[in-house]
């Protein structure tokens, strides 16, 4: 991802990686032995992790998990995705 990206595109591609990592799980839970689900996983896990942390970098957190730990709690004070445009 490149540093200039949009709000809307970023958070577009997380949700895309998003229902990835869902689907991929739901499947693994049935088929846990499949090495290459497993592999597929991890590697959309990552990327979703990773455009989570670019997100919460440029416009805030949007998951607690990918919220930082600072002297002041500010969870509830920033817009949410769907109020900014």
């Amino acid at each position: 991802m490149n540093t200039m990206v949009s709000q809307k595109s970023l958070l577009k591609y997380i949700y895309e990686v998003s229902f990835a990592v869902n689907d991929i799980t739901l499947y693994l839970d049935t088929h846990p032995e499949d090495e290459e689900a497993l592999q597929y996983f991890c590697k959309y896990k990552t990327l979703r992790e990773k455009a989570l942390k670019e997100y919460a970098h440029y416009f805030g957190p949007l998951t607690l998990d990918s919220a930082t730990c600072s002297s002041k709690w500010s969870w509830g004070k920033m817009k949410n995705p769907w109020e900014v445009e």
